[in-house]
């Protein structure tokens, strides 16, 4: 889904802001040529940096990593890489110096820095408005219902008095699920309360949190759309998004089963969000299916682990959707190349020795499309993934869903069917 395209006049690349932002800077020429290719600069160095690297390549736009060390998964094919400090606001200034654009591949960099560097004149994208809605799950619930998106039941969690008249107060009672309200991922920062005495527990940590519903969902779904600063919008297919242990493991597109519907007020829904949040650039919208409709449970603004199958899987991968979006340059076609698409993800095992199994993996399925993120393998830890393209049609996908299961089970443990 491609919105407010068809009769826009092509942007350019350095046009007007969204509101907030200031203007691009002008690019200086080089000697005897034209303007150079903008730089786009991204704070933190892991594998959603890597990734975009390799984008930018492509695009033939400058690329600049501003990464914790030289070990890190981007830093390690990135020329244009700097060592420093998210957090620290003298590191982050040096190194928009030499950008165009400042965006991100996490959540975590303080606002108040982000705030100060637009102050500065940096172009950051999402702009730190923006971006606060990611990083206070307090502040992004209380946006959304305020535009009347539906969303969990929630209300702070400072202390047990809070959290038991919360349980009460809801039709299901217990479990009561606590998050913590900021720098929670991967199913770290989340806990599923059962009693009092387990959130007593919780709270003991000392951290910020959020009170939410326990929610009996169907499935899980995720939409991921791009704005730019003009307002062009575009929405990949919704997907269906396979967790366990509060890790994404799979990712199936489009999502199977799901009423044309459903999947276009999806579509909507997280072009309406992007719109109303000033995002810039990527937003990830993760959903529950549930007998009365979508909730939304967690919002992204980045490049997101529910789009690495647009790699191999559709017109535009979401790591040039992201770049030309902060550039606000015309953004590409989401639609799907092959009927289905399934990602798994690599997680860590016993060894180290992941290399020495990409024999029997490319030998078996030669159509399986590795990509790996050069860190050290710690079991459990996400370090790659695979994605199986193909089928005549949406029905193939339980064939795919075999095939990359299979491809990154052998990656982990060296056998098919798991340890």
């Amino acid at each position: 889904m491609v919105t407010d395209s068809a009769d826009m006049p092509v942007p350019r690349p350095a046009g007007p802001a969204s509101p907030g932002e200031s203007p691009a800077p002008a690019r200086a020429a080089r000697p005897g040529g034209p303007a150079a290719a903008p730089v786009v600069g991204m704070v933190g160095g892991g594998q959603l940096a890597r990734m975009t690297a390799q984008a930018a390549i492509g695009l033939g736009v400058g690329f600049r990593v501003l990464a914790a060390s030289a070990a890190d998964s981007a830093a390690q094919v990135t020329a244009g890489t700097r060592l420093g400090d998210y957090r620290s606001r003298q590191d982050l200034r040096e190194f928009a110096a030499g950008c165009d654009v400042l965006t991100f591949d996490h959540e975590h960099v303080p606002g108040e820095h982000l705030a100060a560097l637009e102050q500065a004149g940096v172009q950051v994208r999402p702009a730190a408005a923006a971006l606060r809605f990611t990083q206070d799950k307090l502040a992004m619930r209380a946006r959304l219902t305020g535009l009347q998106i539906a969303c969990p039941r929630f209300a702070p969690g400072r202390t047990l008095a809070e959290v038991t008249e919360f349980a009460a107060g809801t039709p299901e009672g217990w479990p009561v699920v606590l998050k913590a309200v900021s720098g929670g991922y991967d199913g770290k920062g989340v806990w599923v309360c059962g009693s009092p005495a387990e959130a007593e527990a919780v709270l003991a940590h000392g951290i910020g949190l959020i009170a939410e519903e326990y929610v009996a969902f169907e499935r899980e779904l995720a939409v991921l759309a791009a704005r730019s600063p003009h307002g062009q919008g575009a929405a990949y297919p919704v997907v269906e998004t396979i967790q366990r242990d509060g890790i994404c493991r799979e990712v199936i597109a489009p999502a199977p089963g799901l009423a044309p519907g459903r999947a276009a007020q999806a579509q909507a829904l997280a072009l309406r969000i992007a719109a109303e949040l000033g995002v810039t650039g990527l937003l990830a919208v993760e959903m529950f299916e549930t007998a009365g409709g979508l909730l939304v449970n967690e919002l992204a603004m980045r490049p997101h682990n529910c789009g690495h199958w647009t790699i191999d899987g559709a017109r535009t991968s979401q790591f040039e959707q992201h770049l030309r979006a902060v550039l606000d340059l015309p953004l590409g076609s989401p639609v799907p190349a092959a009927p289905a698409s399934v990602m798994a993800n690599v997680l860590g095992g016993d060894d180290q020795d992941v290399y020495g199994r990409y024999v029997h993996v490319m030998a078996a399925d030669p159509a399986v499309k590795v990509h790996m993120y050069g860190k050290p393998v710690r079991p459990g830890r996400k370090i790659g993934h695979v994605t199986v393209t193909g089928g005549r049609s949406h029905r193939d996908v339980g064939e795919l869903l075999d095939r990359a299961r299979r491809a990154a089970s052998y990656l982990r443990w060296g056998k098919e069917d798991g340890p």
